[in-house]
Protein backbone atom coordinates (compact mmCIF):
# COMPACT_ATOMS: atom_id res chain seq x y z
CA UNK A 1 0.00 0.00 0.00
CA UNK A 2 3.01 2.12 0.90
CA UNK A 3 4.41 1.99 -2.41
CA UNK A 4 1.47 2.60 -4.27
CA UNK A 5 1.03 6.27 -1.72
CA UNK A 6 4.61 6.41 -2.94
CA UNK A 7 3.89 6.29 -6.99
CA UNK A 8 0.94 8.49 -6.52
CA UNK A 9 2.63 11.05 -5.02
CA UNK A 10 5.94 10.72 -7.56
CA UNK A 11 3.36 10.90 -10.29
CA UNK A 12 1.05 14.02 -8.97
CA UNK A 13 4.99 15.95 -8.48
CA UNK A 14 5.56 15.27 -11.90
CA UNK A 15 2.64 16.31 -12.99
CA UNK A 16 2.59 19.57 -11.32
CA UNK A 17 6.25 20.18 -12.55
CA UNK A 18 5.48 19.40 -16.33
CA UNK A 19 1.88 21.73 -15.92
CA UNK A 20 4.13 24.88 -14.94
CA UNK A 21 6.71 24.31 -17.16
CA UNK A 22 3.74 24.09 -20.04
CA UNK A 23 2.16 27.18 -18.79
CA UNK A 24 5.51 29.43 -19.00
CA UNK A 25 4.66 31.59 -22.30
CA UNK A 26 5.08 34.42 -23.98
CA UNK A 27 3.03 37.16 -26.16
CA UNK A 28 4.60 38.19 -29.50
CA UNK A 29 3.70 41.28 -32.03
CA UNK A 30 5.26 41.03 -35.07
CA UNK A 31 4.78 44.59 -37.26
CA UNK A 32 5.78 44.24 -41.04
CA UNK A 33 6.65 47.39 -42.38
CA UNK A 34 8.50 49.67 -45.07
CA UNK A 35 11.57 51.67 -44.77
CA UNK A 36 12.58 54.33 -47.76
CA UNK A 37 14.87 56.93 -47.97
CA UNK A 38 12.05 58.93 -50.11
CA UNK A 39 11.31 62.54 -48.02
CA UNK A 40 7.60 61.67 -46.59
CA UNK A 41 6.00 61.54 -43.21
CA UNK A 42 6.49 57.75 -41.09
CA UNK A 43 3.08 56.50 -40.31
CA UNK A 44 1.78 57.26 -37.09
CA UNK A 45 0.96 53.61 -36.37
CA UNK A 46 5.33 53.39 -36.15
CA UNK A 47 6.15 56.28 -33.72
CA UNK A 48 6.82 54.61 -31.00
CA UNK A 49 8.99 52.98 -32.67
CA UNK A 50 10.47 55.22 -35.42
CA UNK A 51 13.42 56.56 -32.92
CA UNK A 52 14.47 52.78 -32.70
CA UNK A 53 14.01 52.14 -36.48
CA UNK A 54 15.38 55.55 -37.56
CA UNK A 55 18.76 54.17 -35.10
CA UNK A 56 18.96 50.75 -36.37
CA UNK A 57 17.69 51.24 -40.17
CA UNK A 58 19.07 54.79 -40.92
CA UNK A 59 16.22 55.63 -43.36
CA UNK A 60 13.78 58.73 -43.94
CA UNK A 61 10.10 57.35 -43.93
CA UNK A 62 8.24 53.91 -42.66
CA UNK A 63 5.26 53.32 -43.81
CA UNK A 64 3.40 50.47 -41.79
CA UNK A 65 2.15 47.30 -44.22
CA UNK A 66 0.30 44.74 -41.46
CA UNK A 67 0.88 42.93 -38.17
CA UNK A 68 -0.05 40.19 -35.98
CA UNK A 69 0.09 38.73 -32.46
CA UNK A 70 0.74 35.28 -30.97
CA UNK A 71 0.86 33.97 -27.97
CA UNK A 72 3.82 31.09 -27.66
CA UNK A 73 4.58 28.48 -25.09
CA UNK A 74 8.25 27.79 -23.95
CA UNK A 75 9.36 26.10 -25.62
CA UNK A 76 7.04 25.64 -28.73
CA UNK A 77 6.51 26.91 -32.19
CA UNK A 78 4.18 29.37 -33.41
CA UNK A 79 3.48 31.77 -36.23
CA UNK A 80 2.41 35.43 -37.41
CA UNK A 81 1.10 36.39 -40.63
CA UNK A 82 2.40 40.03 -41.31
CA UNK A 83 0.48 40.98 -44.11
CA UNK A 84 1.88 41.14 -48.33
CA UNK A 85 2.34 37.67 -48.25
CA UNK A 86 5.02 37.72 -45.38
CA UNK A 87 5.16 35.66 -41.99
CA UNK A 88 7.60 34.89 -39.22
CA UNK A 89 7.90 31.75 -37.62
CA UNK A 90 8.73 31.84 -34.39
CA UNK A 91 10.58 29.16 -32.09
CA UNK A 92 10.28 29.80 -28.75
CA UNK A 93 13.67 27.87 -26.81
CA UNK A 94 13.65 29.21 -23.43
CA UNK A 95 12.85 31.78 -21.10
CA UNK A 96 14.91 32.85 -17.62
CA UNK A 97 11.17 35.53 -16.63
CA UNK A 98 13.43 38.61 -17.70
CA UNK A 99 13.79 37.59 -21.88
CA UNK A 100 12.97 34.96 -23.83
CA UNK A 101 15.26 33.14 -26.20
CA UNK A 102 13.98 32.38 -29.44
CA UNK A 103 14.58 31.59 -33.53
CA UNK A 104 12.80 33.81 -36.19
CA UNK A 105 12.44 32.42 -39.72
CA UNK A 106 11.17 35.33 -41.92
CA UNK A 107 9.35 33.82 -44.87
CA UNK A 108 7.62 35.38 -48.22
CA UNK A 109 5.83 33.65 -51.21
CA UNK A 110 7.21 30.39 -50.01
CA UNK A 111 11.18 31.60 -49.94
CA UNK A 112 12.97 32.03 -46.39
CA UNK A 113 14.27 35.29 -46.78
CA UNK A 114 15.72 35.14 -43.12
CA UNK A 115 16.51 32.83 -40.31
CA UNK A 116 18.16 34.43 -36.96
CA UNK A 117 18.26 33.84 -33.41
CA UNK A 118 17.11 36.65 -30.82
CA UNK A 119 16.73 37.63 -27.14
CA UNK A 120 13.94 39.60 -26.49
CA UNK A 121 13.02 41.43 -23.35
CA UNK A 122 9.72 42.37 -22.68
CA UNK A 123 8.33 45.87 -24.65
CA UNK A 124 12.06 46.07 -25.90
CA UNK A 125 11.44 46.09 -29.93
CA UNK A 126 13.76 43.85 -32.17
CA UNK A 127 14.09 44.87 -35.30
CA UNK A 128 15.08 43.09 -38.53
CA UNK A 129 15.75 44.98 -41.54
CA UNK A 130 14.63 42.76 -44.83
CA UNK A 131 14.74 42.59 -48.37
CA UNK A 132 13.50 44.68 -51.31
CA UNK A 133 10.13 45.67 -51.29
CA UNK A 134 10.56 45.99 -55.73
CA UNK A 135 10.58 50.05 -55.74
CA UNK A 136 13.88 51.72 -55.54
CA UNK A 137 15.49 51.97 -52.35
CA UNK A 138 12.42 50.52 -50.57
CA UNK A 139 13.16 47.64 -48.63
CA UNK A 140 10.88 45.76 -45.55
CA UNK A 141 11.59 45.49 -42.11
CA UNK A 142 9.82 43.87 -39.12
CA UNK A 143 9.52 45.23 -35.51
CA UNK A 144 9.25 42.02 -32.94
CA UNK A 145 7.92 42.86 -29.53
CA UNK A 146 7.93 40.45 -26.53
CA UNK A 147 4.89 41.16 -24.21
Amino acid sequence: MKTILRLIFVLAVLGAISLSARAEGTSLQGILLTASNAAGQTDRRLAPYEPTLRRILRFESYQYVGADNASVDVPATGSLALGDGHELEVTTERSDGKSVHLKVRWTAGGRTLMNTGLVLRPGVPAVLGGPSTGNKGEVYAVILIGR
